[in-house]
């Protein structure tokens, strides 16, 4: 009787360390986004993750869900101070005051945008050259922080009203929402 073979699926090495960062890779982690609700979402999560880890906000992402009106960007938009200050009585989320404020500041500037181009996406996926860019990755090459286009779309968004939107946290927005196909060579998802 032959003996069966399992193999392992190959992931991107970051991707190994818990379920919930598997499921996020594989379900999520790099395929285009083109709903203004999945996109907002995506852009508040890297808001979030300045300074911290991508598990942190996992973790807490469907307590941000119910926080944030599960990112509906007109409520999230009308949001009043009262309801960032009870917000940050939720140790489900990550309480940063500046971070929460900046999700509902974002929403504005967000509809502002939407508003303007028929949509964000008609305004993002043009800005990032409209199809994924795809980088040499492997344990030894990182994928870049940041790069002069995640630069040059911080700073339009800055301009825009935006906040915590530096060229590192675009660039991961980028990543996460497919502008940026950085799964790593041996990664079976680098083609999906």
């Amino acid at each position: 009787m032959e003996a069966s073979v399992m193999t392992a699926i190959q992931r991107c090495h970051w991707a190994n360390v818990s379920p919930e960062m598997q499921a996020y890779h594989d379900q999520e982690w790099g395929k285009p986004i083109y709903t203004d609700q999945a996109l907002f979402e995506r852009l508040c999560m890297e808001t979030y993750q300045a300074g911290l880890s991508w598990a942190t906000v996992l973790h807490k992402r469907q307590a941000f869900h119910r926080v944030f009106h599960d990112y509906q960007l007109v409520a999230v938009a009308a949001m009043t101070s009262d309801e960032i200050t009870a917000a940050l009585q939720n140790p489900a989320i990550i309480r940063n005051r500046r971070k929460l404020e900046a999700t509902v500041s974002n929403a504005r500037a967000f509809l502002k945008v939407s508003v303007a181009y028929h949509g964000f996406a008609n305004y993002f996926w043009p800005a990032v050259g409209d199809y994924p860019i795809k980088h040499v990755v492997t344990v030894q090459h990182a994928a870049p922080t940041q790069t002069p286009l995640s630069a040059k779309l911080a700073k339009d968004l800055k301009q825009r009203g935006f906040k915590f939107v530096g060229p590192v946290s675009m660039y991961a927005f980028m990543q996460s929402v497919g502008a940026v196909n950085d799964h790593e060579m041996t990664c079976a998802w680098r083609s999906s």
